[in-house]
């Protein structure tokens, strides 16, 4: 978005952030807000001294083109203030296709000119087939984004997922995913939610992210793994050594990276990699919300 003062370039002080800039506590972010201001600051002084090498007749026209973009920039937020407004108002008017959707892919309802065939028609050992099977697993194997995310063993769990939603949130500004799961042998929660909350909803910038705690029954968690290693020959202790590894898993999703506390051990080359992280995070929860909003998912991609 323009700024009402002058036309700076926006771009160039978003490259000079820290690479950790994306996610920001709020004394950080008013420490951010400082450094931009005395950047624009620095700037106004540079677009100043040009001013005053300009002639009288030309400096008229330059502020007459500033009073314009001043205009412009109102007009701007008028937009995206009615945007808002308008997305709002068809967000009501398609819920309910997203429902119907819940309800043929789960088998709720029944579309017209479809007649189920019962076991006994198809014979002793067929079982009827309700709804879309693996609907929302093979929507999100198709994408290459999600695809990369999923490991074999995330299959069985996701299996079970019959519904994503997504939903604005305003205070504060950003949106809520929300994964709803048949009940299944892996975790306990029945909803896993992820949250991202944002600096600026126009031109967002990632504040952090939240995701649910799963709830994983003994055994069955699949962002770690059990390694079990031999005993080395001699060793008193005959059992096998156990020990637990985290893994690659989709369910890695709902532990989104974090920014520490304290800024011991970090250092630049740390805050690329967690920016990389949160980036990817971000692009992975944006994929999710195109799933949603496009009915058919799978099929829209085949």
């Amino acid at each position: 978005m323009s700024s009402n003062k002058d036309n700076f370039d926006m771009a160039d002080l978003g490259a000079s952030l820290p690479a950790a800039a994306a996610a920001l506590s709020a004394e950080d972010r008013a420490g951010l807000v400082n450094a931009l201001k005395d950047k624009l600051q620095s700037l106004a002084g540079q677009h100043s001294d040009i001013l005053e090498t300009l002639s009288p007749t030309v400096r008229k026209r330059v502020d007459v083109l500033r009073e314009m973009q001043s205009q412009h920039d109102e007009l701007e937020k008028k937009f995206f203030e009615e945007r808002a407004a308008l997305e709002a108002k068809y967000q009501k008017l398609y819920e309910p296709l997203y429902t119907k959707r819940y309800e043929i892919v789960n088998g709720v309802t029944e579309v017209e000119g479809v007649n189920p065939v019962s076991a006994v028609d198809q014979g002793d050992n067929a079982t009827e087939e309700k709804g879309v099977p693996d609907f929302w697993l093979t929507a999100m194997k198709t994408n290459e984004v999600l695809s990369e995310e999923i490991s074999e063993r995330d299959e069985g769990a996701l299996k079970y997922l019959k519904d994503i939603k997504w939903s604005r949130i305003d205070e504060p500004k950003g949106f809520k995913l929300e994964f709803f799961f048949n009940a299944n042998p892996y975790f306990k929660n029945s909803v896993l939610t992820k949250t991202y909350h944002m600096i600026d909803d126009d031109e967002p910038i990632l504040e952090k992210a939240i995701g649910t705690e799963i709830d994983w029954y003994p055994g069955k968690s699949l962002t770690q793994k059990i390694l079990k290693k031999k005993p080395r020959k001699g060793s008193k202790n005959a059992k096998p050594i156990t020990k637990t590894e985290d893994c690659e898993s989709f369910f890695n999703f709902f532990n989104p990276p974090e920014i520490p506390d304290t800024d011991d051990g970090f250092d630049e080359e740390t805050a690329e990699e967690l920016q990389g992280q949160m980036e990817q995070d971000y692009d992975i929860g944006y994929v999710v919300v195109f799933f949603y909003l496009c009915l058919m998912n799978s099929l829209c991609l085949l």
